[in-house]
């Protein structure tokens, strides 16, 4: 397997796939620190299948963790192929999984070296909660692009860059209320909607939906809302070919 040594040379960060490589055991623990994540998964899968037909799709989940996206896109009956640069993580995904009996293709791989040249695309790509812990987050969103045939789509989740954000998801979230552990999000690596947008239009993509969500931490009720302020997710469509 890929050591997290080899990821220096990828657009990885080895400290932060080190994060999530300690606790990939607990990954399918819903109240343990993944509950987060077990919540939003539910609302995310709803906002790809509104706007994508899922059935009998290729799609692909980038930085998949321990499979929660994946597993419920194949339950929608997309063909997955869901990849992760953490060797617990797609051990854990590929147990689960098989304990659940869907067919899910998951990679040990980097989004950049995955698509050889002349291959047909992807056409549903999915990248959740992953650009803000990479080192080069255009970088990354071009490799999406890259990876989904025209006329496909790119779904993204991240964290804007305020005080907002800052104050809920990083002081409150993270310190106060522990919903995730300590460190687990940078102020500085996370990304404003118009950083993401900009990023996508220079990799041929075209944001088609920005819609914000939100988790109660009291009531464990995830929600999508107009404003972005704090969570978000965008959907982009890819044209004829990218820049």
């Amino acid at each position: 397997m890929q050591s997290l040594d080899a990821t220096r040379t990828a657009n990885a960060d080895p400290s932060e796939l080190g994060k999530f490589e300690a606790v990939a055991a607990r990954f399918w623990d819903p109240q343990g620190e993944f509950r987060p994540l077990h919540l939003l998964n539910p609302v995310r899968t709803r906002y790809i299948a509104a706007r994508v037909a899922l059935a009998g799709r290729r799609v692909l989940d980038v930085g998949c963790g321990g499979g929660l996206l994946a597993e419920a896109l194949a339950r929608e009956g997309a063909r997955v192929t869901a990849i992760d640069l953490a060797p617990g993580m797609i051990e854990v995904a590929r147990l689960h999984a098989a304990e659940s009996g869907l067919a899910i293709d998951y990679r040990l791989a980097e989004a950049a070296a995955l698509l050889p040249a002349g291959q047909d695309g992807f056409d549903v790509v999915t990248c959740m909660e992953m650009l803000e812990h990479v080192p080069q987050p255009a970088d990354m969103l071009a490799s999406l692009a890259a990876l989904v045939r025209p006329g496909g789509a790119v779904f993204v989740s991240t964290l804007n860059r305020n005080l907002r954000s800052f104050l809920l998801a990083i002081v409150a979230g993270e310190y106060l209320l522990r919903l995730l552990p300590r460190g687990t999000h940078e102020y500085e690596r996370l990304i404003r909607p118009s950083e993401l947008a900009r990023w996508a239009r220079g990799a041929g993509l075209a944001l088609a939906d920005l819609t914000g969500i939100e988790l109660n931490p009291f009531t464990g009720q995830a929600t999508l809302r107009g404003s972005v302020s704090v969570n978000y997710l965008a959907c982009f469509t890819r044209g004829s070919s990218t820049r």
